[in-house]
């Protein structure tokens, strides 16, 4: 007696499913901390820019000889000048260079310099 086997090979649609499921499950647990490493990354280099831009100006208020921080990033930015390229923040805020012995800020929340750390 013969058997005859009419089973083609292939995967059934409860296999496929169950892939597809595990297979959202692990973008479902991988997307959001893509999302928090790319906003800690952007933050990080918002405040390395902010680092820039209070270094720029202390040196302005050196090479000048005056206690009066310069009026806009554009004086301390820009070809032949402190900072050869103008800092944007990655984010899309826009800095602000403040006055003598107050440190630069970034319009987006908690872009900012923290006195405590170097």
């Amino acid at each position: 007696m013969r058997i005859q086997k009419n089973r083609k090979a292939g995967f059934t649609l409860v296999e496929i499913m169950i892939v597809v499921a595990i297979i959202g499950l692990l973008a479902a647990i991988a997307i959001p901390n893509f999302v928090k490493a790319r906003e800690t990354a952007q933050k990080n280099a918002c405040i390395n820019n902010l680092r820039q831009i209070d270094g720029a100006k202390e040196q302005y208020m050196l090479e000048n000889s005056t206690t009066t921080a310069p009026a806009a990033l554009t004086d301390i930015s820009g070809p032949g000048s402190f900072i050869k390229q103008t800092p944007v923040c990655p984010a899309g805020g826009t800095y602000t260079v403040e006055a003598a012995g107050v440190d630069p800020t970034c319009t987006i929340p908690n872009h900012d310099l923290d006195p405590n750390t170097p």
